[in-house]
């Protein structure tokens, strides 16, 4: 990243305000602007509940501490010498000034005015993004990384048109994380946008060079994704839509959304799930929907943690950590769908994060964000849903989408009590699976099922149900079962096959 830097400092043509680069970044920084209240505030519920409107979290409470020095009065305590806010402000009207008084811009081609712009999209966004700080989304906003956090003060700072003081953060955030190569971008856009017009050096051939290189165009893709994310915010009391149900024994849940290189992770109370934070990540460097071995995508469905790596038994490569998680699923196999080894891990230690396609078909966070991760997740307990694009659905809606699974479930609850084979054979596939042993005609497991209740009422409890929908329609229930006049069961993992609508078992899993 160095050395894309060291190539020199391209210079953008001088633009008048109404210049499209100039507006689709002044669009941008309006974007960041309206970002409701927290946007790069604390991770701590405490934090996220007192959201009032204001800036929260460190980051923004410096770019506030930041502001307010600039406007301190107009000299120093000390000798009467003009303050630093002052200074700033008349070299600000200078530059303004000069040459008949139009605004001179020159900043780098890199990553503040390239993310601003693709966040804009158009210089016409800049409309929008007024009438978007005058009604900004409601949506519970979550600290990412601090990192993560510090950089969006940053792109706040400039857009707001204070300079300087984005230059000391900027300068403050690559002291801290050396490694964050978009960081060290950013603070050499804002050092190149210190050199006075008549001190630039023009070099055409680094500006060629810089432009077709693939490491400026992956961190242009990554600095627009994170202010995507940050932007676009899921609506408050809402949910992923495959989180239909989840068990209290389930303490956390992990979805991601492979189109804006985000993942979530939710908490699950009594009063159901909330986001308590979300993290960029990075997928496979052939995009996403795995199908084959070393075919390097991420696979799409609804998955579980299955063990916690040590990072000392692990290379420098997976960084903090490592969680591998079941592909292939039940769903993935009966597909034909092959591979394995696919983690959610960290990122080596000369690098903080990965572009947003980068990965041999993994997860991959920054070593901070998955020590988080971490410290919560649950092995077999968590479930991790990974998304084309995550749809975020009420918690009412989640109820009424569960109801005709949980209709079919409880009937074939009932048949197997009342020791009806003939109507607990329809609820199976003829293909279905329990574990590795298959049935020829589904007869045997269903004789087995009816002979195992011998006529006892059943309790089903702990129950979570994870939707899954793309060309089929499937369902991923996972519980314990419990007897009449008995303290403990069986716990089971069943996969479901929507066909002709009506719900048919095709694989299961007895967990213990």
């Amino acid at each position: 990243m160095a050395d894309i830097v060291r190539r020199g400092r391209p210079q953008i043509p001088e633009l008048r305000r109404g210049g499209s680069l100039l507006a689709a970044l002044m669009a941008a920084s309006a974007l960041v602007l309206a970002m409701p209240a927290g946007a790069a505030g604390s991770t701590s519920k405490t934090s996220h509940a007192k959201t009032t409107g204001a800036k929260s979290g460190k980051a923004a409470a410096a770019g506030s501490r930041s502001a307010q020095k600039e406007k301190a009065g107009a000299k120093e305590a000390r000798g009467g010498r003009e303050s630093r806010s002052v200074r700033e402000a008349r070299e600000a009207r200078e530059a303004r000034d000069a040459r008949g008084g139009k605004a001179q811009v020159r900043l780098k081609k890199g990553a503040v005015a390239t993310a601003a712009a693709a966040a804009a999209g158009t210089a016409a966004a800049s409309s929008e993004a007024r009438g978007a700080r005058k009604a900004p989304s409601a949506g519970a906003i979550q600290e990412a990384g601090n990192a993560e956090a510090r950089l969006i003060a940053i792109y706040e700072l400039f857009g707001r048109g204070q300079a300087r003081p984005a230059l000391a953060k900027a300068r403050e955030l690559v002291r801290d994380y050396p490694n964050f190569q978009l960081a060290q971008l950013v603070y050499g856009d804002l050092l190149a946008s210190q050199v006075p017009a008549a001190h630039s050096l023009s070099d055409a051939a680094s500006v060629a060079r810089l432009k077709g290189n693939p490491a400026m165009a992956e961190l242009q893709e990554e600095s627009r994704r994170r202010l995507q994310a940050l932007r676009e915010r899921p609506p408050p009391n809402t949910v992923p839509s495959q989180f239909l149900e989840l068990s209290t024994r389930s303490r956390y849940a992990i979805a991601i959304d492979a189109s804006r290189s985000r993942l979530y992770l939710l908490e699950n109370g009594d009063k159901g799930l909330k986001l308590v934070a979300d993290y960029y990540i990075s997928v496979g460097k052939s995009g996403i929907d795995k199908a084959s071995e070393g075919d390097a995508r991420t696979p799409l469905g609804v998955y579980f943690i299955t063990s916690s790596l040590d990072p000392k038994s692990l290379k420098d490569f997976y960084g903090a950590g490592a969680l591998p998680i079941n592909y292939p699923n039940a769903y993935d196999q009966r597909r034909g769908k092959t591979g394995s080894g696919i983690w959610l891990h960290g990122t080596p230690s000369q690098q903080y994060a990965r572009a947003p396609l980068a990965s041999d078909g993994c997860v991959v966070m920054a070593n901070p964000d998955l020590r988080q991760l971490l410290r919560k997740v649950q092995i077999g307990a968590t479930p991790v849903v990974t998304a084309r694009s995550l749809q975020w659905i009420s918690q009412p809606q989640a109820e009424k989408d569960a109801q005709s699974f949980t209709s079919a479930i409880n009937a074939w609850k009932d048949a197997r009590t009342q020791g009806n084979e003939a109507q607990l054979k329809k609820f199976y596939l003829p293909d279905f699976q329990r574990q590795a042993k298959k049935s020829a005609d589904g007869i045997s497991i269903v004789r087995d099922e009816v002979e195992y209740a011998q006529g006892r009422r059943i309790q089903l409890k702990d129950v979570s149900y994870l939707h899954w929908r793309d060309s089929e329609d499937t369902m991923v229930a996972t519980f314990g079962e419990v007897f009449e006049g008995e303290r403990s069961g069986r716990m089971r993992r069943q996969y479901w096959l929507r066909q002709g609508g009506e719900w048919k078992l095709f694989h299961e899993e007895i967990l213990g």
